[in-house]
């Protein structure tokens, strides 16, 4: 073993048939809080079976769970699982869980402008999930849930409103 990979060695492959036990560890990681470890093992399997759904699911979500720690950069890599989504309802409903997961990160932040931003990205998250709603098979209500979530925290918290439009300035003739 050289030095280079005594200091950063290779990651071992995941073997196929080991993808569904993997998938499952991932889920159940995310349960107990290790969001980490559930992303590092949907890249695992995603090395494997790049266009396996569930596992872009479950990274996108676990990624979204670590937005109270890093959120521009988890963000970022979670908007760009959301294109390799097949189903449009996926690709809008999961939009939706994004935008509201980083509304409640900014709103934890309690910084001067956390109200309207809180604001901006639940509005954002309801317009997804209304796409969702138009999108979803009979019997689905995830989408109405969710709306219904954001609706209930911008209620519970007065903090959370839109920004106030700028004041124009009035130029007054002599």
């Amino acid at each position: 073993m050289s030095h280079d990979e005594e200091l950063s060695p290779k990651l071992k492959p995941l073997p196929a048939d080991a993808i569904a036990a993997a998938l499952e560890k991932a889920k159940r990681y995310r349960l107990l809080n290790e969001a980490h470890e559930a992303e590092s093992i949907c890249r695992d399997i995603l090395r494997v079976e790049p266009d396996n759904q569930d596992a872009l699911i479950t990274m996108l979500l676990a990624l979204s769970d670590q937005f109270d720690r890093r959120l521009a950069r988890r963000y970022k890599l979670a908007t760009h699982l959301i294109p390799r989504l097949d189903a449009e309802y996926d690709r809008a409903y999961y939009s939706g869980i994004l935008c509201e997961r980083r509304a409640k990160a900014q709103h934890m932040r309690h910084t001067p402008s956390s109200g309207q931003t809180t604001y901006h990205w639940l509005r954002e998250a309801m317009e997804w999930y209304e796409k969702a709603h138009e999108l979803r098979h009979p019997g689905e209500d995830d989408p109405t849930l969710r709306w219904n979530s954001c609706v209930r925290m911008m209620r519970s918290h007065p903090d959370i409103k839109p920004a106030a439009p700028e004041r124009e300035e009035v130029h007054l003739l002599e």
